[in-house]
């Protein structure tokens, strides 16, 4: 994405266009300034909703408070020909509202481009829904590979920090069965992060399912496993001392990535570890800069 004032308007109207009712009304400049109606067979969702799934429990609890109250806030909808309008905010109020037997619901209309329908969908889902910690890093990677965002944009975009952004795009390098476990919930995120360095972390994963492992018990398997190769290997493991470890952590925290230092007798090496081209790239930058 190289024009940077759409960027710049979707950074200051984002907050009104998915905030509360009042503000819907002033961020929606384009079509109709209040909201409308439509009936419910008008609308199709959003092909590129980050989320994809809906908990059965969560969507019950809401399709008994809209039978009850009705749906309070308006979806955010635009015009894809004829009757048709896709959501771009507030598909599962739409999916609810059908569950509860509603004819029509409340809607903005909003004349957005597929470009701003994807860029809204990713980031509205990311600010206020409950995304799990895969599809969150999906709707980052998506909006990288369509838009070319950085990191750094997403960062000052999504008002999230950037050491959070990589970590969670980290993830994306777990293998399909335990990224699988973290979307069912089985799996916290935190736990799956610390399976990142393992050999074999479907292994470890399963532990986690079987024994109910901690992350910080995960993470002392990664350790211990460390100290095991270094053992068979040709070099000894040597134990790394607090300073070194606090300058590890401090690195790994600034970039979101994992760093290791080895030192000894003046002379050592950093190592960051990346897994995609645009992590190496951020990289680049930040050591030109």
């Amino acid at each position: 994405m190289t024009d940077e004032a759409p960027r710049s308007r979707l950074g200051r109207g984002l907050a009104a266009l998915i905030g509360d009712a009042k503000s819907d009304l002033v961020a929606v400049d384009r079509g109709p300034r209040l909201p409308r109606r439509l009936p419910v067979s008008f609308l199709r969702a959003n092909p590129h909703n980050p989320r994809k799934k809906f908990s059965d429990d969560a969507l019950a609890d809401l399709t008994a408070s809209i039978r009850e109250k009705g749906v309070v806030q308006p979806l955010i909808v635009r015009p894809v020909g004829g009757d048709s309008y896709e959501i771009i905010a507030g598909e599962r109020r739409w999916r609810a509202a059908q569950k509860a037997g509603l004819h029509d619901v409340p809607v903005l209309v909003r004349d957005a481009t597929d470009k701003e329908s994807l860029e809204l969908a990713i980031i509205e889902n990311v600010q206020r829904a409950d995304l799990d910690a895969i599809e969150e890093a999906r709707g980052y990677q998506q909006l990288i590979d369509t838009y070319h965002y950085t990191q750094d944009e997403l960062a000052a975009v999504i008002g999230k920090s950037r050491p959070h952004i990589a970590n969670t795009m980290r993830l994306l390098g777990l293998p399909d069965e335990v990224q699988a476990y973290v979307i069912d919930g089985r799996i916290t995120a935190g736990q799956a992060r610390a399976l990142l360095t393992l050999p074999d972390p479907v292994a470890v994963a399963q532990r986690i399912l079987a024994e109910g492992l901690t992350a910080r018990e995960v993470e002392a398997i990664g350790a211990e496993a460390g100290v095991r190769q270094g053992r068979s290997g040709k070099k000894t493991t040597r134990q790394k001392d607090a300073d070194t470890r606090a300058l590890e952590k401090g690195l790994s925290d600034l970039l979101g990535l994992e760093v290791s230092i080895n030192h000894r007798k003046g002379r050592g090496e950093v190592r960051i570890q990346y897994t995609n081209l645009e992590q190496l790239d951020d990289i680049c930058r930040r050591l030109r800069s």
